[in-house]
């Protein structure tokens, strides 16, 4: 055995695909953004940026408030990874904390972390489950479907080649309708 062959042949791609499965059953991306918001909310009131021989202090006197709300917006972000139900919630939080962190913490972590926490907040909110993927016996391969449309089941062999399935405006001369619409 060398250093070049793995321990176990194919675990890497198992754990890969096992992330992959566990991340698309809840708001990820939503989580992290909200998570990596509290960073700079926290850092930059605390922050002592050298520039040379100049010591810039970033301290402002809302110090606790802003790590307070970096805190809580961790919190949030690490809860929606795995509290899934509580998202709408989350989100909300997130985009409110977003905004006190405008005046409280150097403009929101000079506004990097108030972007990243209101974009997360808002997918957080937009979020839905998806429905279950439905169990595939061992062995078969789904039968291929062909997409490509007959002409005929789509024209309906009027003379303005209005198509009947997609005609949308209730004013073709195939259903009758003249463009006048009834109140009731």
């Amino acid at each position: 055995m060398s250093a070049e062959t793995p321990a176990a042949p194919g675990q890497f791609t198992r754990r890969r695909l096992q992330f992959r499965s566990w991340r698309g059953t809840r708001p990820f991306w939503a989580g992290l953004y909200i998570l990596l918001a509290g960073f700079p909310i926290m850092y930059f009131p605390y922050a002592h940026l050298q520039i040379g021989n100049l010591t810039v202090a970033m301290a402002t006197t809302a110090g606790a408030g802003s790590l307070i709300i970096g805190v809580l917006l961790v919190v949030l972000g690490i809860s929606l990874w795995y509290q899934k139900h509580i998202r709408t919630f989350a989100g909300i939080a997130a985009i409110l904390l977003a905004l006190v962190s405008l005046p409280v913490s150097n403009f929101g972590g000079f506004v990097m972390g108030f972007l990243l926490a209101l974009v997360g907040g808002a997918m957080a909110v937009a979020w839905s489950p998806g429905a279950p993927p439905k169990p595939q016996p061992e062995g078969e391969i789904p039968p291929a479907r062909d997409d490509a449309p007959e002409e005929a089941a789509y024209f309906t062999g009027a003379a303005d080649g209005v198509d009947e399935s997609n005609d949308l405006s209730g004013t073709s001369p195939v259903n009758g309708a003249n463009g006048r619409h009834s109140a009731g």
